[in-house]
């Protein structure tokens, strides 16, 4: 039997097994992203052998096709009002605590990592910087915390990772030796940001408004209209990538145009739908918000295998160190200083630092600079996969715990306040990113 056979085997097993106990599982620490990165560490070369990594290309592959339907879906999911209404919240932490958040990761690697280069350094802070939701899901959706917190970080883990692409494209392109740097830091700029970006844009804006004439005339069944966002997602990024582009960065783009144009859905005559339009809940998104999931659930599992448990076996003091400070100075430093005058109280802006897990996008990130074979990469790659582990296994661990305390303080504040918490601010409702790992958290 195959080494690759083994390893599709050894996949299917942890998922159907996860599957089988996945609601007992979330009301327990114990989440789905511990569970995959654990058992991947166990079958990987470093304990059982069992799933191996010999041949990065699948691997890569797939961690490319769970980012691209995540960056599409999550862009999908954000509208306008989100960052405008009752906004300051996420835009702070955009505006100005994700690019402290870079700054501090590049600068706190300097002493720690001598060996690297100045624009190695600035790629280590820069694929530390996203935060995944789904690592945390229970912070964000359990609703004893207030709905501003919610739905903040919620837009916040939602762009952070789109938004941290041009300056990763850029950095590498600094870094002699790349596939980027052979066009340089302006044929970078002119291919994967400015022509991945209007590549984006027309594809998601011509796509979102054929979707819309075709769910008016009730020309395409709902099924097809979830298979079809599929092949969007995947139309956009392979588009840029024929053109040398970051497929990526126009796979966000995309999600944003396709987004606003089902948004833009004529409502028809009063009191009626569109023919082949299901109402006020549109589950247009839903198979690839799902397949998303899952493809990033078995990219954990992989991530474990092949970067964790080696890096696990080459562990450092230093990098050990830069992993627990990334976790929280570099995270939590900028998210203070970004809510600085918002009126929040300490425990929330405690609370919103802590919940920056990194995972899905540090790890392609990762493993993207790891594929250039350029000195420093070997560093890179272990900082990236010992400072995703921990946060799997802390913010896992923590989110239901902290969330249930965070929601109890918030309670009794708003109860002793009278009502005049900032915290308390009427946000629009948004429509929840699906994830798999367990139900929405404990009702109010």
């Amino acid at each position: 039997m195959s080494g690759g056979a083994w390893t599709v085997l050894a996949v299917a097993g942890v998922t159907a097994a996860y599957a089988l106990g996945s609601r007992r599982l979330a009301t327990t620490p114990v989440s789905s992203a511990i569970v995959f990165t654990g058992c991947g560490v166990l079958l990987g070369p470093a304990v059982l052998g069992v799933v191996a990594g010999d041949d990065a290309s699948p691997i890569t592959a797939l961690l490319e096709a769970a980012l691209t339907l995540v960056l599409f879906t999550d862009a999908m999911a954000v509208r306008r009002r989100d960052l405008t209404r009752g906004g300051f919240l996420p835009r702070r932490l955009l505006g100005i605590g994700l690019l402290l958040s870079i700054a501090a990761g590049w600068l706190l690697a300097v002493p720690l990592f001598p060996g690297l280069t100045v624009w190695e350094l600035a790629l280590v802070g820069v694929i530390l910087a996203p935060t995944d939701a789904a690592l945390g899901k229970t912070a964000i959706s359990d609703r004893r915390v207030p709905p501003l917190v919610r739905q903040g970080l919620n837009v916040e883990s939602g762009l952070n990772d789109g938004m941290v692409l041009p300056f990763f494209v850029v950095f590498l392109a600094a870094v002699p030796g790349t596939s980027y740097a052979a066009e340089g830091v302006a044929g970078t700029f002119w291919r994967s940001l400015l022509l991945s970006t209007v590549l984006g844009l027309l594809i998601g804006g011509v796509a979102g408004r054929l979707l819309q004439a075709a769910r008016a005339r009730g020309w395409i069944t709902r099924e097809w209209r979830h298979v079809y966002v599929l092949a969007v997602a995947a139309a956009s990024y392979e588009l840029a990538v024929v053109v040398d582009g970051s497929g990526f960065i126009a796979a966000w783009v995309a999600g944003f145009a396709f987004g606003h144009a089902l948004r833009n859905l004529p409502s028809g005559p009063p009191g009626t739908a569109p023919p082949g339009h299901d109402g006020a809940r549109d589950t247009t998104p839903e198979l690839a918000e799902d397949l998303g999931g899952l493809l990033a659930s078995i990219a954990l599992l992989l991530f474990g295998a092949v970067l964790l448990g080696p890096a696990l076996q080459d562990l450092t003091w230093q990098i050990v160190l830069y992993a627990v400070l990334s976790l929280t100075v570099v995270r939590l430093l900028p998210v203070a200083l970004s809510l600085l005058g918002s009126g929040l109280r300490p425990p929330t802006v405690l609370y919103i630092g802590w919940f920056g897990p990194r995972g899905l996008a540090s790890v392609v990130l990762g493993l993207l600079v790891a594929e250039e074979h350029v000195a420093g990469t070997g560093t890179i790659g272990r900082v990236v996969a010992v400072t995703v582990g921990l946060s799997v296994l802390l913010h896992g661990a923590t989110a239901a715990v902290l969330a249930g305390a965070y929601g109890a303080w918030y309670r009794r504040s708003l109860a002793a306040s009278g009502g005049g918490l900032r915290e308390a601010d009427e946000v629009p409702e948004a429509r929840n990113r699906r994830r798999l790992g367990g139900p929405d958290g404990p009702a109010t």
